[in-house]
């Protein structure tokens, strides 16, 4: 039975879905990092750009949210005709000051501010309710002319300017139930326009709660689960949310004295989430690199040689990193488009193997996911959706030495900077300098048996003292000229 494991008991929420002793998905909440993704606001337009066809809204946070042309009601409403529709500005249907009520559909990233949607979605059991959507879908899990009787019914039901989604979860409930959810979501959505009234200036209107939404969401798709939490109020509540006829889990305290990540060796596997590299059980490997929209997957042999001929050796070790990247892609939550760099396959129906495997793989992900092929260069190419920020991006910061570009400079690149900053000092009076300076720029800087540092200083007249750093990092500061024995009391008393 897969366990599902709840750190709930700290700032710090986790939980993680375990198939037999790997972890399947992990999901972390932080509070700085909580995702935003389904809130609703009021929202201020504050400018309006007809070359981007996009406006700026004021949503009473940090940074303004991003709300384009084909997200806005009046949009999706008019009954212009499509091409006469598609060709007007922005500034028809929106214009500077006005009052819209927006939702966000992805979080702030890097220097972006949230992107969000005037198409406002009010998620029950089995509907999305949308009251300015204008269409009827269907999960496309659900077998066409299930989708067939769903989507008719939709119609029948639905008002003009609404919009539903069928979710999957329809397909166990009689359509009298789905028209009964469909009032509340209507009921909902009326109290919210009341709130809306009532507020003067920009604010948030709904919050949401994206651990527990996730738990839910992850509990209704679950096979049968065993749920081991870490706190008594969120049991008691996860035997409420179960109590509605599901036999499929059962959920119990856990009262150990170690984190319950610990207990169940979960912790090891975030640290390897959050690794460049990750081993293969053959001895292959594979390297992630994460931009801000853009991450690349290598795929490398290692100490993996085969024991058949090399074309097989590559195909097996493509094979199995295509299972391990698509679980690594729901481990690390990775969005945006992703390239994978396969060994280099000779055979067409290797490759068809591959993508039929990472197709088959990404199928489990509840994100969606779009495998667009091999390019002619042999690099798959696939994007994710991106709502939130990854699992590297949520735990980690940039370096503030290498500002995330992964180096620093050289040793020798810091002792000429050195050099070249004491050649500007050749005609003062100076007699003296303290350098504070890690070993290998002194080691560089003076040579190997110091002829570098005696040339200078005899050509500049300055005798030169140094403070060791102790650092790895190569780097130096200059922290005194003066005279020379005030200087060489300095260096010698430190």
């Amino acid at each position: 039975m897969d366990k599902l494991i709840v750190n709930y008991g700290v700032r710090e929420k986790r939980f993680a879905l375990l198939k037999g002793n790997r972890i399947d998905r992990l999901f972390i909440e932080q509070p700085k990092s909580r995702s935003a993704v389904g809130r609703i606001y009021l929202g201020i337009v504050t400018k309006v750009l007809p070359g981007m066809n996009a406006a700026f809204i004021d949503i009473g946070e940090n940074r303004a949210g991003y709300l384009h042309r084909d997200k806005l009601p009046s949009y999706v409403l008019s009954n212009e005709e499509k091409g006469l529709k598609q060709n007007s500005p922005i500034s028809a249907f929106v214009h500077q000051g006005e009052r819209l009520l927006v939702q966000i559909e992805k979080d702030a990233a890097g220097s972006k501010g949230p992107r969000l949607t005037g198409i406002i979605e009010l998620h029950g059991d089995g509907l999305v309710y949308m009251p300015n959507g204008k269409y009827v879908a269907v999960s496309q899990k659900l077998p066409d002319e299930v989708r067939e009787k769903w989507r008719q019914f939709g119609h029948q039901i639905k008002r003009e300017q609404e919009g539903l989604i069928f979710r999957t979860a329809c397909a166990g409930m009689a359509s009298d139930d789905v028209a009964l959810e469909l009032d509340g979501l209507r009921n909902r959505y009326e109290l919210l326009q009341a709130q809306e009234q009532a507020l003067k200036k920009p604010g948030v209107l709904v919050e949401n709660e994206p651990f527990i939404e996730e738990l839910y969401a992850e509990l209704k798709k679950a096979e049968p689960v065993e749920i081991v939490v870490d706190d008594f109020a969120l049991k008691k509540k996860l035997v409420t949310f179960l109590s509605t006829g599901s036999d499929r889990a059962e959920v119990s305290l856990y009262t150990g004295n170690a984190n319950i990540f610990a207990e169940y060796k979960i912790e090891q596997e975030i640290e390897k989430a959050l690794k460049r590299m990750v081993w293969l059980d053959n001895g292959a490997y594979l390297i992630f690199d994460e931009a801000e929209a853009l991450t690349i997957i290598d795929v490398n042999t290692g100490k993996f040689s085969g024991k058949h001929d090399l074309q097989r050796t590559v195909v097996e070790t493509n094979l199995l990193a295509a299972r391990e990247i698509a679980r690594q892609i729901r481990l690390r939550d990775i969005g945006g488009i992703i390239l994978i760099d396969f060994i280099d396959m000779d055979f067409d129906e290797d490759r068809d193997d591959v993508l039929r495997i990472i197709k088959a793989e990404l199928a489990k992900d509840e994100r969606r996911t779009r495998v667009i092929g091999f390019t002619k260069l042999g690099i798959l190419q696939l994007t994710r959706k991106k709502t939130k920020q990854s699992i590297l991006e949520a735990l980690t910061i940039k370096c503030p030495e290498c500002e995330g570009s992964g180096r620093v400079i050289s040793a020798e690149t810091a002792a000429f900077r050195l050099e070249r900053e004491l050649w500007e000092y050749r005609l003062s009076d100076y007699e003296a300098v303290l350098v504070h300076a890690s070993e290998s720029v002194k080691k560089v800087f003076s040579g190997e048996h110091g002829e570098h540092i005696e040339r200078l200083e005899s050509a500049l007249g300055i005798k030169i003292f140094f403070l060791s750093a102790n650092s790895e990092k190569p780097h130096y500061d200059i922290r005194q000229f003066g005279k020379r024995e005030e200087i060489q009391e300095k260096a010698e008393r430190s």
